[in-house]
């Protein structure tokens, strides 16, 4: 019988609340030289499980519906390039999307209001039995948006949660920081490329630490 992919949290415990830290690579594919990484590597699974806050209501409305389309086309344009598995419990998941506008940040020019902010934290595992090291993303995406720029925010908070801890300088780049006019809604060759490195740099997360029976 194969493994379950998405086993649930039988118990949690955080290591990090603010893990990121200055990257120490030398050269890098696309813009990896921008991007964050950990002590631990660069915030990277084999594959990822994605719980998505459902609708609440039956018929949901017109606007949960709008945010559910556009965070499920970005979601989808990301499984083509990366293992991905949507869950229906939170408990399996490693990044949760929630309908949420993000709160101000402060910031030296006063406060900042954005469209989506993503939030890693490093923890320890226990499931099925093994521990292991995951990065535990939450991803909030604001309701309040045109579809293309809600779907827009989705694919650059999403990458993110799936690893890209920075910026692209080129506005064309769905990891830009500053994007054009039109919102980006598919994934540039420097983004795949920039993933892909990314994807081959080694890490600990993911990889089983310890049985139940050796504690």
């Amino acid at each position: 019988m194969p493994a379950e992919p998405c086993p649930p949290a039988q118990e949690t415990r955080l290591l990090e609340a603010t893990p990121l830290i200055r990257s120490t690579f030398s050269e890098a594919k696309g813009y990896g030289l921008s991007l964050a990484t950990t002590s631990m590597g660069p915030a990277s699974l084999p594959r990822w499980c994605v719980w998505v806050e459902p609708a609440t209501g039956d018929p949901p409305d017109r606007w949960q519906k709008r945010w559910l389309s556009a965070v499920g086309a970005a979601l989808d344009t990301w499984s083509g390039h990366l293992p991905v598995v949507r869950v229906q419990d939170p408990d399996r998941a490693h990044v949760r999307l929630r309908r949420q506008r993000p709160p101000r940040r402060r910031t030296p020019s006063g406060w900042r209001a954005s469209n989506g902010r993503s939030r890693l934290q490093l923890v320890q595992v226990r499931r099925q039995g093994v521990w292991r090291f995951e990065p535990k993303v939450w991803v909030l995406v604001s309701p309040e948006l045109r579809a293309p720029v809600l779907q827009a925010t989705a694919l650059h908070e999403l990458g993110h949660a799936f690893g890209l801890w920075g910026h692209s300088p080129d506005p064309g780049d769905a990891m830009a920081v500053h994007q054009g006019q039109d919102p980006v809604l598919k994934l540039s060759e420097r983004d795949l490329e920039t993933l892909q490195w990314l994807r081959s740099q080694n890490a600990s997360f993911g990889v089983p630490e310890r049985s139940e029976t050796q504690n």
